[in-house]
């Protein structure tokens, strides 16, 4: 039960964080995005490090790498995805890439052999029609108006990176804890600042446009949802937390409509309640 708790919290804080992150990457756009919240990710977070010093003892060579290589691939999520909503609609690319909940599940059974009951598989399913009713416009879909361009292409990216990413990263969870794995993905902020210098782009200062504030807010809670996520695997099975934690979008229409005045529609309603009732169902299921 303690996994569903903490899955639920994932739930709640990157629906809650995406609204200030949204914020940010307006005003800074998503490569000086992507790097202020990487570092001060690093920063805000050094503070935990005297709190978990015990758990590194566990970290091998096998292990240390395997954490770089997700880590490599967490943070260049993050400029795939920022970047996929900067040029392609946004309810399109959120939609494709909360999927990699699915591509978790399947990863999980296959890689980690995991184990879900029928009902479990049922429930999942629920959510995953709900998140995808309550995400995509069906009736801009049937006008044409979404286009596979370059913003999809990044969208699913970002949906096998993050479905790589959150399958593995239990591995590392199971020897060194929730925390490090997540902390040593933020020392990887430099690639960005790589990738920027390559390309020539601008790092625009964080306080850019009062942009502080809300990057702040971002990184705290998305971070915190993502140390929640990383705990919540340790105390039970990847296929039954990622589907409940991804299932965020739902929480994020909500926010949109009261913070951003985005319409909400009946379509969205019936999503939203249809993934509530799927989480439920895995809950009740999984204790």
């Amino acid at each position: 039960m303690l996994a569903i708790i903490f899955a639920l919290l994932s739930y709640l804080a990157w629906s809650s964080g995406d609204i200030f992150g949204t914020i940010a990457t307006r005003k800074l756009g998503a490569y000086s995005t992507t790097f202020w919240t990487l570092l001060l990710g690093l920063i805000l977070f050094s503070f935990y490090i005297p709190l978990s010093l015990n758990e590194i003892q566990g970290l091998t060579i096998d292990i240390f790498f395997l954490t770089i290589v997700l880590g490599l691939i967490f943070a260049t999520s993050f400029l795939t995805f920022n970047e996929a909503l900067r040029i392609a609609h946004p309810s399109l690319v959120g939609t494709i890439a909360a999927s990699f909940t699915a591509l978790t599940v399947i990863l999980s059974i296959v890689f980690l052999k995991e184990t879900i009951t029928n009902y479990q598989a049922l429930s999942i399913l629920v959510i995953f029609l709900g998140v995808i009713i309550s995400s995509l416009d069906f009736t801009e879909l049937s006008r044409g108006k979404f286009t596979f361009n370059r913003g999809v292409l990044l969208a699913i990216a970002t949906m096998i990176s993050w479905g790589i990413y959150f399958t593995f990263i239990k591995i590392p969870v199971s020897k060194i804890g929730w925390f490090w794995p997540e902390y040593i993905s933020f020392a990887l902020f430099p690639l960005i600042y790589l990738i920027m210098r390559v390309r020539k782009i601008e790092l625009k200062k964080p306080t850019y446009e009062k942009a502080l504030l809300p990057l702040i807010l971002s990184v705290v809670i998305l971070r915190c949802g993502d140390f929640s996520f990383n705990f919540a695997i340790s105390k039970g099975l990847t296929a039954i937390v990622a589907p409940i934690a991804g299932s965020y979008p739902t929480l994020f229409v909500v926010l949109s409509f009261l913070i951003f005045k985005d319409p909400i529609k009946k379509q969205q309603i019936f999503g939203i309640i249809l993934t509530v009732i799927g989480i439920v169902l895995l809950s009740f299921l999984s204790r």
